[in-house]
């Protein structure tokens, strides 16, 4: 048996809003009235475990407000182990109200930004462990974002890396940096969860010896692969099925479990009313998704089939989804069956990093 290197949890897009300056949404599938509640109960079971220490990779606030940035960063440093967060779109908007991104890590000195101005860093979390926070938010003039690693940062990063300062480095950064659905990346649906620059930051990390990220955004379990290179996104904690992930890294290999929050005290039933939630806010988005590339069905047809596929965007957030669908018509069956899980699983994992050791292939458990 390999030795143990660290135990660590995972959590991500809390979107902690607090009660005055929680707004009204009619369609998004996410519960920012219980963001605290829920927030609070992953954290209380947390401190039950033997952790070195938690990462969140952004959208820790609902819009950047900075009471909900106060409330969070005094909240985790209350925590019986250290975090590190990166920034999310969510938290520096160019929205009136948000905080300006350059203000974020004064917000997170002890999550992180302890001796940096900059939306980045790398530092030392354990004897011989680097962790690599990476800010992948940029916006246009429009205030459209753009998921990216900018030139400057691109320069930093390749200069950390060659310095090689850590025996073993862990990265988190907000945007996938692998594709997490079919075809993601010629999606426009899609292209905006994704890092533009994904494939160069895989080489790059993968040339030093790295080959798995922790990211968020996309609000699913799902443990994606590309050419051996691995992306852990997790779940908006704030959504169904309110996952967080558990990770013990060994000498060669990451083991992922899955937890869930699914009850609270004055929700007893959470994890049934948020799928229901789900289920009942998934058809605008389900018919976005079938009248543009690559279905492009007409609107009508879109509308018709959109109710039968309630269950597809709850069950991609759950993981590990299977689809078989043969009552829907072709070419429509073919994409969503297309989008069932595929190897090493997302709840539940064994992933294999690039160590001179040997480790087993990646597999369910």
């Amino acid at each position: 048996m390999s030795a143990c290197v660290c135990r660590f949890a995972v959590l991500t897009d809390p979107h902690i809003t607090t009660p005055e300056t929680y707004r009204h949404y009619p369609h998004r599938l996410h519960r920012l009235e219980y963001s605290i509640p829920i927030l609070e109960a992953a954290l209380a079971r947390l401190a039950q475990e033997p952790l070195d220490f938690l990462l969140i990779p952004g959208d820790l606030t609902q819009h950047g407000e900075p009471a909900n940035h106060t409330w969070l960063s005094k909240r985790l440093s209350r925590l019986p182990f250290p975090s590190y967060v990166i920034p999310g779109n969510h938290d520096i908007p160019p929205d009136e109200g948000a905080i300006p991104a350059a203000e974020f890590p004064q917000y997170y000195r002890q999550q992180g930004y302890r001796d940096t101005d900059r939306l980045y860093y790398a530092q030392e979390i354990l004897p011989g462990l680097g962790l690599i926070g990476l800010n992948s938010n940029q916006f246009d003039p429009n205030g459209q974002l753009i998921g990216r690693i900018d030139g400057e940062q691109w320069q930093w990063l390749e200069n950390c890396l060659a310095q090689h300062p850590w025996p073993r480095t862990l990265v988190m950064v907000h945007h996938n940096i692998c594709e997490h659905l079919p075809n993601q990346s010629r999606s426009i649906l899609g292209q905006r969860y994704l890092l533009d620059n994904r494939l160069e930051l895989q080489q790059l990390l993968k040339k030093h010896g790295i080959n798995l990220v922790f990211t968020g955004h996309l609000h699913v379990q799902d443990i994606a692969e590309e050419d051996g290179f691995f992306d852990v996104t997790t779940g908006s904690l704030v959504s169904y099925p309110h996952a967080y992930r558990l990770v013990t890294w060994q000498e060669d290999c990451m083991h992922i479990t899955t937890e869930r929050i699914t009850t609270l005290p004055d929700v007893p039933h959470l994890l049934q009313d948020a799928r229901a939630w789900m289920e009942q806010r998934s058809p605008q988005f389900i018919v976005h998704l079938l009248t543009h590339p690559p279905l492009n069905l007409p609107l009508e047809q879109a509308q018709q089939l959109a109710p039968r596929l309630g269950h597809f965007w709850p069950d991609i957030a759950w993981g590990d989804a299977q689809f078989i669908l043969p009552d829907l018509p072709s070419p429509v069956r073919e994409f969503f069956e297309a989008c069932s899980d595929r190897p090493p699983g997302d709840n539940q994992a064994v992933l294999p990093l690039l160590t001179p050791t040997s480790c087993p292939k990646p597999n369910l458990v």
